[in-house]
């Protein structure tokens, strides 16, 4: 694993390149090489530059703070086959990413997708993690009782029995009318520029469908993900908007925490708090991480 500086322009986010095997992701990174890592991993449909103001923010506090676009997002990380987005993958992933910059401890923070990534390596290695963040993203296990016991929940989770359908009908979906179903999935406080950005990028041949890869690589149609207890400090927090993920799974979590542990509601936000209220998110991360 390796990491290549394409640009550190003065007041700039460096982009970077982490060389996992043979893939290359493309990265995000600001603040001091020598400082505490904090890894933060997005979700779908988005990239490292969600993450922006967060990297900024903690990047002048004094951390070294990196976001990758994770496997099937970076061009140079796209293999085909849903066989190579299995959670095995994609948790390995984010321990290379650590493993890139020298860290044997770090302060990981995650959302949606990647917060699924986030617990099931926070169960199975707690020794790599200083802290744990997660944004929108409940305890799989938490999940998986709220879909059994509210119907509302289960319904709110639909689109990913579509997803994971043969491929190719989701994409089309999503891409017709120039992509305005992608579009729709965001909030609309999310920034202009990064909709557009994303969109652009997803729209290229292959990308899509490699980031449903995601979907189509879980276990089962009732996205049923293997995590065990959490024995490292956990933030947890749920914007009450959420229109997906709904506020019974989200107060279940506590049930599988065997650490420190706090639970913020974020008033007035979605699933897309990092972008939406970005100064409140990372006064929250930077708490945490100053208490661990």
């Amino acid at each position: 694993m390796e990491t290549a500086v394409a640009s550190a322009d003065a007041g700039a986010l460096e982009r970077v390149t982490v060389t996992v095997g043979d893939h290359h992701h493309s990265a995000l990174a600001a603040g001091p090489t020598s400082g505490e890592l904090v890894l933060l991993l997005h979700g779908w449909p988005e990239f490292a530059d969600s993450w922006t103001e967060q990297l900024h923010a903690l990047g002048e506090a004094g951390y070294r703070a990196l976001a990758v676009d994770q496997r099937g997002y970076a061009a140079g990380a796209r293999p085909e086959g849903v066989e190579h987005y299995t959670l095995d993958h994609l948790v390995g992933d984010a321990l290379a990413f650590a493993d890139s910059q020298g860290a044997d401890r770090f302060h990981l923070v995650a959302r949606d997708w990647g917060g699924m990534v986030a617990w099931v390596l926070a169960a199975a290695h707690p020794h790599r993690l200083r802290s744990l963040t997660v944004l929108s993203t409940p305890h799989p296990a938490a999940l998986q009782r709220a879909m059994a016991t509210d119907d509302g929940q289960s319904h709110d989770l639909g689109y990913i029995r579509f997803f994971r359908r043969e491929a190719g009908k989701a994409e089309k979906y999503l891409l017709r009318d120039e992509a305005a179903q992608l579009r729709a999935v965001y909030s609309r406080r999310t920034p202009k520029a990064v909709v557009e950005g994303t969109v652009t990028r997803l729209s290229e041949p292959g990308a899509l469908t490699a980031t449903l890869n995601w979907y189509r690589g879980a276990t089962n149609d009732e996205f049923d993900i293997p995590a065990g207890r959490i024995k490292v400090p956990t933030l947890y927090l749920w914007g009450r908007e959420d229109p997906y993920l709904g506020q019974s799974a989200a107060e279940q979590t506590v049930h599988h925490i065997d650490a420190e542990y706090r639970f913020q509601i974020i008033e007035g936000a979605s699933q897309w708090m990092a972008m939406e209220l970005p100064d409140e998110v990372s006064a929250l991360l930077l708490d945490h991480f100053q208490r661990h």
